[in-house]
């Protein structure tokens, strides 16, 4: 049976302090995320703050050419926007649902008022951007120097830490898109993966059946963004002892 959101479900907000929070909570706005819906466009002003619960958004790069790849992705584990409080307003990249599901959203003034307190939710912002950069860079990397396999098994595991069911959809040429790479890699690579056992394939369904499989697979990666995700955000383990949101 699914549970009704709660803030507490994202672990920005589970981080905060009580105070904090209670400045924003009636601020927060759950609203559902359609797969495929844009939040914000390259230049555009951005409007909203958005924490995810359930959905997963992939920050993506297009280029002239039509040919793109996510940089990032965004779900129970942080934000979108940081631009919002860094200053920057704006991005050259793009905000898209890649899972669907559900994000409380915070209107950009209420969220750039609470940062410029130099509070504890400032300091927290600025330990999640660092984790964001560390994973934009990771990726970066990874796609360089890494087989598509490896990358794939990277991916799954990341969506993976985020839909903890073990099963979410997602067609192959929207997962080539994320990782840049042509489908008929991502056939090969998914192939191999189900034929070991560690994944099952249907109909754009994509159920992980060996996580240990799976993360004797991938590069050193996905370690090293989660290690420093868990470094950075500690704060989430005192919150998370105490009562729920």
């Amino acid at each position: 049976m699914n549970l009704a959101p709660r803030p507490a479900q994202n672990q920005l907000l589970a981080a905060l302090p009580a105070a904090d929070f209670a400045r924003l909570a009636p601020q927060l706005q759950l609203v559902p995320l359609p797969l495929g819906e844009m939040l914000y466009e390259p230049g555009a002003q951005l409007q909203h703050a958005y924490f995810p619960v359930s959905a997963i958004v992939s920050l993506h790069y297009v280029m002239e050419s039509g040919a793109s790849a996510s940089v990032a992705g965004v779900g129970n584990e942080g934000m979108v926007g940081v631009s919002l409080y860094m200053g920057g307003d704006t991005t050259p990249s793009s905000a898209v649902v890649q899972t669907a599901g559900h994000a409380y959203r915070l209107e950009r003034r209420l969220l750039k008022q609470e940062f410029e307190r130099s509070g504890p939710t400032q300091r927290l912002l600025l330990r999640y951007t660092q984790a964001l950069m560390t994973q934009m860079s990771q990726t970066a990397v990874c796609n360089r120097h890494h087989s598509v396999e490896q990358q794939l098994c990277r991916w799954l595991l990341v969506t993976l830490d985020r839909i903890p069911s073990g099963e979410f959809v997602m067609t192959q040429e929207l997962v080539a898109s994320m990782l840049g790479v042509r489908r008929e890699g991502i056939t090969d690579a998914a192939g191999k993966l189900q034929h070991a056992g560690f994944i099952r394939y249907r109909r754009g369904q994509i159920a992980v059946l060996r996580r240990s499989g799976l993360e004797g697979r991938a590069c050193e990666c996905y370690a090293v963004v989660k290690k420093e995700l868990g470094r950075l955000l500690s704060d989430v383990r005192h919150r998370q002892a105490q009562p729920a949101l």
